[in-house]
């Protein structure tokens, strides 16, 4: 039963038509929101992804050269779930993310080419909303994302982005922020949860490496966990939910 005192999140605008979801790692909007992409996509939205890194630190058992291109392989048939096609990497270093203007410029260019009304991205904050400590990576990639989409529509910050052809664009509304401990706004689970459980089954090395517990049963427990966990405050459906930054 929904507690009467519990703040209830309100839907995602859906106002628009292109998204572009920016993250540190491959696997980050999998565990985050990839049931979410899975019904705009279905709704006839574009949606595009771009990793600062190829995660290439990420498994303790496999060297970064052998890692990357193995995790670059996984985020881009995990994407392909979801019905996203357009996935592009940064090239900044697994683990040691840094956040600056070199690190926004990127953002921003990103931005400038996709021309997206929605920004997404992963939680920014120092911790998971308690105890759990953030990642250096996340809270870089989130906080400059955050920036960039300020940044991509201004043409006096980094002036040699439209010597490279990047007009700007100031058409960002919104930067929805997945894992955040203070939410929202929600989409409905349901539609796409299967496809997020197989989105994220994708990247089996990382997961195989990540714990003992059978992939699926550990992937399907997760998600819809989490998907259950939000629905106390989205009337009682299963959800994805976001923190959502008006521009």
């Amino acid at each position: 039963m929904i507690e009467p005192t519990m703040t209830q999140l309100q839907p995602m605008p859906d106002d628009w038509q292109r998204a572009l979801a920016v993250v540190a790692h491959p696997d980050d909007l999998e565990y985050g929101c990839s049931a979410a992409i899975a019904a705009w996509t279905d709704a006839g939205r574009e949606v595009a992804y771009v990793l600062a890194s190829r995660g290439e630190a990420g498994i303790d058992t496999l060297e970064p050269a052998k890692c990357g291109p193995l995790r670059e392989r996984e985020q881009r048939a995990s994407a392909a779930v979801v019905g996203v096609s357009t996935v592009e990497f940064l090239d900044h270093r697994d683990g040691v993310i840094e956040y600056g203007t070199a690190l926004r410029r990127d953002i921003a260019a990103a931005i400038r080419r996709h021309r997206p009304e929605l920004v997404i991205t992963l939680n920014h904050r120092d911790t998971w909303g308690g105890v759990a400590w953030n990642t250096p990576d996340h809270v870089a990639v989130g906080r400059a994302t955050l920036d960039a989409a300020g940044d991509a529509g201004n043409r006096w910050i980094f002036p040699e982005l439209m010597e490279q052809g990047l007009e700007p664009w100031n058409g960002v509304r919104w930067v929805a922020v997945a894992g955040s401990a203070s939410p929202t706004h929600a989409v409905d689970a349901t539609p796409g949860l299967e496809r997020a459980v197989r989105s994220l089954l994708e990247h089996r090395a990382y997961i195989e490496a990540l714990t003992d517990e059978d992939p699926e049963t550990y992937v399907r427990g997760f998600l819809t966990g989490v998907a259950e966990q939000t629905a106390e405050r989205f009337g009682g459906t299963p959800a994805v939910a976001f923190e959502l930054f008006g521009r």
